[in-house]
């Protein structure tokens, strides 16, 4: 073989010379993301991100959740061009059937915490959450003008507070509102109770000890703002740090149906539902002015051994219709598990750790990096299930995926 046909047959990449660019693009997956999470961030972090309930057996059933199907292509069929577009509430179409869900102590990941995210979000053309117990405020994260915004709500125990909330989410032109219903108490996150994980961070000497192979993430954290929860007003002097293990200060065990109904007197908009919940319950929600569902365990951060969120699809569509929205999240790792949530009968896929994962790993371009990566794949399922749009994919749905015999 000559020498020329070897430099035909073998082409090198040009070096790229940023770091984080490098490192984003040889993740081919969000589970390289996440190994590069690992990497980057003190263990106490990542494990907020990565745990979940007890003895997190809910973690591993989403995932198992997606792998109890198959899928039945057709073949044969002209998919050059796949169109990923996404109508939802009052006409607003994303360029994928994709949000951001709402995480708590965003800035912990990465500096650039919401804002960093809700950018990417907007490049993308996706909507992204902010959550109540977010660490930039409501105004802050409007005022960078960063896209298509919603609002999630805890219904707290100061109920004046959540309303002003809402009031405050409403005048900064948030667009839809989702109320999430699995939090009367906080899930137990034995990691983040071993770690001591409060907010701001109480460092014990283990994690302290971290800080000689984490630098860069210490250096960037001291040079930030204090960690806070930017929506909630600062504690009172003396009062007790508020951490995973101590929620219950803000949440209310008291919640009912009643309040359901008393938040939709607040908001003027589009209004969801989110949390793991059945057919009848969301019935109930419909009659009550709800106007779409984002079914979610929570991540497994909530009930332990609770059913997986994806199982909830089938049912509750059949019992509320064609029309309510269904946004699932919880356990999507995947383009092909968008694809067969979509099948099933969802609107749209919700993601958190895959996108916290990105953003520990590269802030603004890991959180794009990440949303590229399900994109693509995405397209790829659709393309090989031999379906061209959203819309045909859920028509299809039944005919193209069957659970394993």
């Amino acid at each position: 073989m000559r020498l020329s046909e070897i430099k035909e047959m073998v082409q090198l990449r040009p070096i790229e010379w940023d770091a984080t660019t490098r490192r984003l693009t040889a993740c081919l997956s969000i589970e390289d993301l996440r190994r590069l999470a690992q990497r980057r961030l003190p263990a106490v972090v990542f494990d907020y991100i990565d745990g979940g309930a007890e003895d997190e057996v809910t973690v591993t059933d989403n995932r198992t959740a997606f792998r109890q199907w198959q899928f039945l292509p057709r073949v044969l069929e002209d998919v050059t061009t796949v169109d990923l577009r996404t109508p939802f509430f009052g006409g607003q179409l994303y360029d994928a059937p994709l949000a951001l869900c709402p995480t708590g102590y965003t800035r912990m990941t990465h500096p650039g915490g919401e804002v960093a995210t809700a950018a990417a979000a907007q490049k993308h053309n996706v909507p992204y959450a902010l959550s109540t117990v977010g660490t930039t405020s409501i105004e802050d994260l409007s005022a960078g003008r960063h896209g298509d915004l919603w609002f999630q709500l805890y219904v707290l125990r100061d109920r004046g507070l959540a309303r002003s909330l809402v009031e405050r989410a409403q005048a900064s032109g948030y667009g839809l509102l989702e109320i999430t219903i699995d939090t009367p108490v906080t899930g137990l996150r034995r990691r983040d109770v071993r770690n001591g994980l409060t907010v701001p961070p109480r460092l014990r000497p283990s994690a302290v000890a971290e800080i000689a192979t984490h630098v860069s993430y210490w250096t960037n954290m001291l040079r930030s703002p204090a960690l806070a929860f930017a929506n909630l007003g600062k504690p009172e002097v003396g009062e007790e740090q508020v951490s995973p293990s101590n929620m219950a200060n803000i949440f209310d065990p008291s919640v009912t149906w009643d309040d359901i109904a008393e938040v939709r007197s607040w908001w003027r908009g589009p209004l969801l539902l989110k949390g793991p919940f059945g057919p009848q319950e969301a019935r109930r929600a419909l009659s009550l002015g709800v106007e779409g569902f984002h079914l979610s365990n929570h991540g497994g951060r909530q009930l332990d051994r609770c059913v997986p969120a994806l199982d909830l699809v089938l049912p509750v569509r059949e019992a509320v219709g064609d029309e309510p929205a269904i946004i699932l999240d919880s356990g999507i790792r995947q383009g092909a598990d968008i694809a067969l949530a979509i099948a099933l009968g969802a609107n749209m896929c919700a993601i958190g750790r895959p996108y916290l994962y990105g953003l520990a790993a590269g802030g603004e371009q890991g959180v794009a990096r990440a949303l590229d990566l399900l994109k693509e794949e995405l397209k790829r399922a659709m393309q090989l299930l031999g379906v061209t749009s959203l819309a045909e994919l859920r028509d299809r749905g039944p005919a193209l995926v069957r659970r394993k015999p």
